[in-house]
């Protein structure tokens, strides 16, 4: 019973921290009318806590060392949840700003900590079922976010967005105190490294920022989006440099030379791109174009998410029957292509049915990758390597998520145009069905009681609001491919990895 409450526990939390990463997203302005600020400064609520999480990941390993993992994940729970309460007492965007970094700073442990103590709490024979579980709360977390944001925004306001975090902060914090122990592999913690440090939250700092930014200043027609991009590069080269000739690294990067680690990495980048960009365009895509409520929005992903726990526990036995990881990435891989071809054919005319059932291929695809990832990436590890190799793989995670947001923010931004002036080159007088198109809008609302030039003017208003709709209606196609595309481009990496079944990955994961 203890295991099963700690679990559901240490599940719950790393839950509660992805679904933070996405829940503010349509609650951006509420909080700009709100606390008076513009709604450029209040995204920034978005990227602190983004920025704070991608730097603490990766290096949550060495704080659990240095700390002791009880000590160190219980101060993050609570960490966490206090800095929940203070976002929602924030009386200006910038205290709102700080606030949220701090949160991130707190719920940086609540992933990679969380998994390495699910993998605890299962004997080796079941190993795989504790990926499957874990991968529950991973596929879960963002994909509800936008939704149980939408819903408490619209009937409630946005500060309950963070103070319902703080009833299962105290609980999850009371039980960890209580059932959590140290664990029965200790490493022994070196000196801090601090220049590694530095030049982490230098580079991936910058980078994020870049990331979450560009698209919103214009790239690099910024003067501090070029001054970012250089401090990433230069601190991102500088750290990778500095943590491999360095005797006490913050993040062993040595642990890559592990061929099947750095496979499952790239994948569960490219896993980010596809689990992120598709929970962000399909809520914009319902709600601006369908004119779908966020609670309709919601019923779309709740059949793929029920269904998907059970992809994630077939899985896990899948894997435990020995069949391999990489049949498995493969076969979920192309699911989630899929799930991107019916999207990129849906129209103006596209039902709620339409989306969930392709939403269920994103869903299902999702999941059969989840569980054999994050097998195979610590498959060749030794097992005090192991927490640095789920730290670094959650954190190739977190980055595909905002490198895929960035990408398909851009892209459909440069589609629309692209669109909107396809379509509008051919509305001209010479064109019948633009003539006809015209009239038939003009009879319309003089047939409503407007004169004539009133008539015309609504008419052409009318014709421009159907360009728009239709150019953004083709962009989010464009989008929908392109996801699919990246997908498609990264198969091939499966051929690198090593051709071990799935029970011996599992014996490997079982070591830890």
């Amino acid at each position: 019973m203890n295991r099963t409450i700690l679990l559901i526990t240490v599940i719950a939390a790393a839950v509660m921290e992805l679904i933070d990463t996405s829940i503010v997203n349509v609650a951006l302005s509420h909080m700009s009318g709100n606390l008076g600020a513009t709604l450029e400064d209040t995204s920034w609520v978005i990227t602190s806590y983004a920025i704070a999480n991608v730097i603490i990941i990766p290096i949550t390993s060495f704080l659990a060392t240095k700390l002791g993992r009880r000590n160190y994940y219980i101060g993050s729970i609570i960490a966490f949840t206090f800095f929940s309460f203070m976002c929602g007492q924030a009386s200006n965007i910038w205290m709102l700003i700080v606030f949220r970094f701090l949160q991130g700073i707190g719920g940086g442990a609540l992933l990679s900590v969380s998994q390495a103590i699910v993998f605890e709490l299962f004997p080796k024979e079941k190993q795989n079922v504790a990926s499957a579980l874990f991968g529950i709360g991973v596929f879960i977390g963002p994909t509800i976010g936008p939704t149980l944001g939408g819903y408490i925004t619209e009937y409630y306001s946005w500060p309950w967005i963070f103070y319902i975090n703080i009833p299962i902060g105290i609980t999850a914090a009371a039980i960890c105190y209580s059932l959590l122990h140290e664990p029965l592999i200790k490493q022994q913690a070196g000196k801090v490294d601090w220049l590694g440090i530095f030049l982490l939250a230098i580079g991936v700092g910058s980078l994020q920022t870049v990331l979450e930014r560009g698209e919103v200043d214009d790239w690099f027609e910024a003067n501090y989006i070029i001054c970012l991009s250089v401090a990433a590069f230069f601190g991102l080269l500088l750290f990778i440099w500095w943590e491999l000739t360095t005797k006490t690294p913050v993040v062993n990067l040595r642990v890559l030379k592990s061929k099947n680690l750095s496979v499952a990495a790239i994948l569960t980048f490219v896993s980010g791109i596809g689990l992120f960009s598709s929970v962000f365009l399909t809520p914009v895509f319902s709600q601006r174009l369908l004119n779908f409520t966020p609670t309709q929005t919601g019923l779309l992903l709740l059949p793929g998410a029920l269904l998907a726990i059970g992809g994630l526990m077939i899985s896990a036995r899948l894997l435990q029957r020995g069949i391999s990881p990489v049949v498995m990435i493969t076969s979920g891989m192309l699911l989630f292509m899929l799930f991107s071809w019916q999207m990129s054919q849906l129209s103006l005319d596209a039902n709620a049915h339409d989306i969930t059932v392709s939403l269920i291929w994103r869903a299902i695809g999702l999941a059969v990758i989840t569980v054999p990832l994050a097998s195979l990436a610590v498959s060749s590890l030794e097992p005090k390597d192991i927490p640095q190799g789920a730290a670094l793989n959650n954190m190739m995670r977190q980055l595909g998520g905002s490198f895929g947001l960035a990408i398909v923010n851009t892209y459909l931004t440069q589609r629309n145009a692209v669109h909107r002036s396809d379509l509008v080159s051919n509305i001209t007088v010479n064109n019948p069905l633009t003539t006809s198109r015209l009239t038939g809008y003009t009879n319309l609302f003089i047939s409503k009681g407007a004169n004539a030039f009133e008539a015309h003017n609504k008419a052409l208003r009318l014709l421009d609001m159907n360009v728009t709709r239709q150019s953004s209606l083709m962009s989010f196609n464009d989008a929908y491919l392109l996801i699919g595309l990246v997908f498609l481009l990264a198969l091939p990496i499966l051929l690198l990895a090593s051709k071990r079944k799935g029970k011996q990955v599992q014996v490997a994961l079982s070591d830890h």
